[in-house]
């Protein structure tokens, strides 16, 4: 059986032909709806990660404040320097939030039995003073190694702006 022919704009078109357009055209629509979708909830997305990072951004803050407010405990090494460790091309200050802190990062280390010496020193002053006083890029590392440590780099808004490295980025 021949196909079906359908005169259509003084054309002659087979069913076969009208049926595949508008599959086409069905296609098309549903790509597009379904980029406009694609497209709606990106933006949803990417307000959604905004809105998460000013979060991050208040909630650090917030720390950092709290930080530079409390007195910390920085223990000094065997030749009465301050305690710190290289890691990333970055000099960290050991601080820890109490005696206990202390203690677990010592046991970690495997010196649970070693007396450490150290100093109570506002988390404001370390940032401020004792970290530009160090070669090269340094920052202060709270509580290394326990789940709540927290780590203060060397950056702008953190350290003075003259010590802070430069990330060639945005804030």
């Amino acid at each position: 059986m021949p196909p079906t022919t359908v005169e259509a704009a003084g054309s002659a078109e087979t069913a076969a032909d009208v049926d595949a357009s508008a599959d086409v055209e069905a296609t098309v629509e549903a790509e597009a709806e379904a980029d406009t979708d694609t497209a709606a909830a990106a933006a949803v997305g990417a307000e959604a990660v905004a809105g998460d990072v000013a979060r991050a951004r208040k909630d650090f803050a917030r720390l950092l404040g709290d930080f530079r407010r409390t007195a910390v405990l920085v223990p000094f090494d065997e030749h009465d320097s301050l305690w710190t460790a290289d890691f990333g091309g970055v000099r960290w200050i050991c601080a820890f939030s109490d005696e206990a802190a202390l203690a677990d990062f010592a046991r970690a280390r495997g010196e649970a039995g070693r007396v450490r010496t150290y100093r109570t020193v506002l988390g404001a002053r370390l940032l401020d003073v004792m970290v530009p006083m160090l070669p090269g890029p340094a920052g202060v590392a709270l509580d290394a190694g326990a789940d709540g440590g927290m780590l203060f780099p060397p950056v702008a808004g953190i350290v003075p702006d003259a010590v802070a490295v430069d990330l060639g980025g945005s804030r």
